[in-house]
């Protein structure tokens, strides 16, 4: 997905991230802190080569505690040295400070009245360094970036989705968009049966072509345990091999709500997309967002809303299309939301009931974040960069524009939350 750069007049500097874990740094800023007291106990945890999921998962089984009862306010890549917070319930503070396991470490441990939710946190802090720059020296590649960032600071840097919301063969989309329309046979094609241009080898492309002839016990034999929702699928298949509805229905809930919160996602960044130009530009009828709470509200005079815009008090804002959503009544956005649901042939109704358990209310998304606590140095064989971003904000946003490159390691970056 080849969205447009904000600074598409500055060259990018090209280069890798991550070539170790150690070039790729966050630490989440938390939005408050523990009381000391309280059923649930915060800690901190350094992790390295683990999901949070993973990271979760392998302290449920340290502390013989069910994954339910752990929280957390957002998500962090695997490879990356990551510091956040998570809670447990009825786990003394103790307990976790003695724990040793392997790629992750516990730093600091305190009790607190209730259990962390996602979002829970002010944002994070970035320390990332791009290594193989396409420059002459690293000190020029520093003043591009640093030219770059001045953009960015200035006019907000764009709010896209990250192409990691869209799974690793780009479609979760797609699945999003047959769920919405209720197609559950094209939910099918895109999950387990089409092998064409799907960028899979190995057993995984087997198992996709055991599909496409039918066979749905053999496609799920060949496919690994980590797939377990094709697996869940192909099992409904191979009982009722016509069922498409029930196949479906055998999904789990949370991979139901992240194929359609991934169809939101591309339609968000189609509005984006059109939007670039007056991304920092706030119109009569806009909904704009107010960065301080998240408040949303309709722009009534364009000329005194823009001064709040330019000091960076609001944005204008996209859709996150569902049933309870409201829209902009006229101008830019309008008819840029308008045509967008003219070519998609989706309505709100579209979004009520999509599967069981999932109705999308539907919100609205600033267009732009700002950028905080920026610094760019240059090393003798990287560019470093530190910086703040808010919770909701991909680093990916930041790099993307920076380096303009497509690679698979900048695809990879996840901060979430």
């Amino acid at each position: 997905m080849n969205y447009p750069y904000l600074t598409d007049s500055i060259p990018g500097i090209g280069g890798q991230v991550r070539v170790v874990p150690e070039d790729f740094q966050v630490q989440e800023v938390p939005l408050y802190q523990p009381l000391g007291i309280g059923e649930h106990t915060y800690f901190e945890i350094e992790k390295v080569g683990l999901t949070t999921y993973e990271a979760v998962n392998r302290l449920g089984r340290a502390l013989k505690v069910r994954d339910g009862e752990f929280g957390i306010a957002g998500l962090k890549d695997r490879h990356a040295v990551a510091r956040q917070v998570l809670s447990v319930r009825g786990q003394m503070p103790e307990d976790l400070l003695g724990l040793s396991l392997p790629g992750l470490r516990i730093c600091w441990a305190k009790r607190h009245v209730n259990k962390l939710r996602i979002g829970h946190l002010k944002g994070n802090a970035f320390h990332i360094r791009v290594r193989e720059v396409d420059a002459e020296s690293t000190a020029e590649a520093a003043s591009r970036a640093r030219e770059i960032l001045a953009v960015l600071s200035e006019r907000g840097v764009p709010n896209y989705f990250g192409e990691q919301r869209f799974g690793g063969r780009m479609d979760n989309h797609l699945v999003g968009r047959a769920l919405v329309f209720r197609n559950h046979e094209e939910v099918i094609q895109l999950l387990v049966v089409n092998s064409a241009d799907t960028g899979q080898t190995g057993v995984v492309l087997e198992a996709r072509q055991a599909a496409e002839r039918g066979d749905y016990q053999e496609a799920m034999s060949l496919y690994p345990a980590r797939f377990s929702t094709e697996r869940r699928v192909l099992r409904s298949l191979a009982k009722r091999p016509t069922d498409f509805a029930a196949a479906v229905a055998s999904i789990g809930k949370n991979m139901l709500w992240l194929y359609v919160s991934s169809y939101q996602s591309f339609l968000f960044n189609q509005c984006l997309e059109q939007r670039l130009s007056h991304l920092d530009e706030v119109f009569e009828g806009d909904l704009a967002v107010k960065h301080v709470n998240g408040a949303v509200f309709r722009v009534e005079n364009a000329q005194t809303e823009q001064l709040r815009a330019e000091a960076f008090e609001i944005s204008p804002s996209g859709p996150l299309f569902g049933k309870k959503m409201i829209g902009p009544d006229k101008g830019l956005a309008k008819e840029i939301e308008d045509e967008l649901i003219r070519v998609e042939g989706i309505t709100p109704e579209r979004f009520d009931k999509v599967a069981r358990g999932v109705s999308p209310k539907g919100a609205r998304r600033a267009l732009r974040f700002p950028l905080e606590d920026l610094e760019v140095e240059a090393e003798e064989d990287c560019v470093r960069l530190s910086l703040f971003l808010p919770r909701g904000s991909y680093a990916t946003a930041v790099l993307r524009e920076i380096m303009k490159v497509d690679t698979p390691e900048l695809a990879e970056v996840r901060v979430e939350g």
